[in-house]
């Protein structure tokens, strides 16, 4: 199984060319300056040439709050270049698998949400992916786009590193503890991609495979919760810890507006295609303890 991953140094394309070798499968990462999702022209040629049996598209204009002031670029990438991906799917004639998020929401549920819940999204970003998810299913029959949430892992910039590097500073942390959502490993989604991956290749006709669906591990927590086991673990392996104290999202605001409920409900994955990522906390542990090993042996340099 030969995968094209559209993006190099995101969390979950560099989690897929970690976790290859593990499923027997063979990743190849594009991105700038051979392919750019802001610039559509030379996308489908990119793809065509890389060659592959699936594409999953795991690039994307993540900042969140300069989104806010920056809603043309974001448009482009998350909408308008994610359209153009699938659309080069559909020339090849492979699946494609577009990663989208919890933000296509308000939050203002009082239960995880479901695929077929209404949308509503509080700003640019969370509209620029929603726009990406229309263009992928218009543009590409052979779809899945994988709604996922609160993504960490060891590379790159996410929540965990964040945390651990203010706690080497500082003894107590703020953190928000009226959002609600499920931290989810980058391999544990690479590990579900490749699942997905195997199911649409393997039975093509299939039809309950296809579509839209949310993947996130499994449990919920508070940002602040998060924050309080990521420290546990990181003094049990020798590494920084603060105390955390919850605050109000209102007591730490933001250009853009975050959705105060990010639960996803992610049985229509399980049932459809028998994935179910691990407990949040299971997942947090390797990464924290990966993170903290890393830190010791860099000073040790």
């Amino acid at each position: 199984m030969r995968i094209i991953v559209v993006g190099k140094e995101g969390q979950v394309a560099r989690a897929l060319a970690e976790r290859a070798r593990a499923h027997g499968a063979q990743v190849v990462l594009v991105g700038r300056p051979k392919l750019d999702l802001a610039d559509p022209s030379g996308i489908e040629d990119a793809l065509i040439e890389t060659g592959g049996d699936v594409i999953v598209n795991a690039a994307a204009y993540t900042a969140v709050d300069q989104a806010e002031s920056d809603p043309e670029l974001a448009e482009a990438i998350n909408g308008i270049g994610a359209g153009v991906v699938a659309g080069a799917a559909t020339a090849m004639n492979v699946p494609v698998i577009h990663l989208s998020t919890d933000y296509v929401f308000d939050g203002t549920s009082d239960r995880p949400y479901r695929e077929d819940d209404p949308v509503s999204p509080l700003g640019a970003y969370g509209a620029s992916k929603l726009l990406g998810e229309e263009a992928v299913a218009a543009e590409a029959e052979n779809h899945v786009i994988l709604r996922t949430a609160w993504v960490y892992s060891p590379f790159g910039k996410n929540f965990v590193k964040t945390m651990l590097r203010l706690a080497a500073d500082r003894e107590e942390l703020g953190v928000v503890g009226d959002q609600y959502g499920s931290p989810t490993s980058a391999l544990d989604i690479a590990d579900g991609i490749f699942a997905v991956s195997r199911n649409l290749l393997e039975k093509p006709e299939d039809r309950g495979l296809r579509g839209l669906f949310h993947m996130t591990g499994t449990g919920f927590a508070s940002w602040a919760e998060f924050a309080t086991e990521i420290f546990a673990l990181s003094a049990r392996f020798g590494g920084p810890s603060a105390k955390v104290r919850p605050i109000a999202t209102a007591d730490y605001p933001t250009p853009a507006r975050r959705p105060a409920n990010s639960r996803l409900d992610c049985r229509k994955l399980k049932e459809a295609h028998e994935v179910v990522l691990p407990p949040w906390r299971s997942s947090l542990e390797p990464c924290v303890k990966r993170l903290i090993e890393e830190a010791r042996k860099e000073v040790a340099r």
